[in-house]
């Protein structure tokens, strides 16, 4: 754990087909008594960004819980999963690489599954984003979806 950073943990139903967890840790960094600010991308959680504040109850294990989110940075969430037999590969930096251009930051989850979680700021270019995605998607380079969205990037 980074210095003066905490993980704050969701719960979630898992989806059929999908990952079986049904919990997620982000690290965040708190902003007040029971609010923190989310500090990486989830992989899992919906409806969360990076830069989110969230508030959190702390149980007897000193594990920190997600109640709500209290503010919204504006930022989205997308998951992107290449295609094993498509022009990428199995491979996260590819994805990444495609997508540098629009200087979006993320992660991995594994060389064994190589979803990647990127953070898209709120002045990042919604229009020419998704219209790469959606070019990707066609010619079979991933998957992609929101895992938070804003009325902006609806609107692009």
């Amino acid at each position: 754990m980074s210095e003066g950073r905490i993980k704050v943990w969701f719960r979630f139903v898992p989806r059929e087909g999908w990952l079986p967890q049904d919990t997620e840790g982000l690290w965040a960094t708190p902003v007040g008594p029971d609010t923190a600010r989310v500090d990486n991308v989830p992989f899992l959680q919906d409806g969360v960004a990076q830069g989110d504040v969230v508030r959190y109850t702390t149980d007897a294990d000193g594990r920190h819980w997600a109640a709500e989110r209290v503010t919204a940075s504006e930022n989205c969430t997308l998951r992107v999963l290449p295609v094993p037999s498509g022009p990428l590969g199995p491979s996260a930096a590819a994805v990444h690489g495609r997508l540098a251009p629009f200087g979006l930051g993320g992660e991995s989850f594994s060389d064994d599954f190589p979803l990647v979680a990127l953070n898209v700021p709120a002045d990042a270019p919604f229009t020419e984003i998704k219209a790469l995605l959606d070019r990707g998607e066609e010619e079979g380079w991933w998957h992609w979806e929101t895992g938070c969205r804003t009325e902006a990037w609806e609107a692009a």
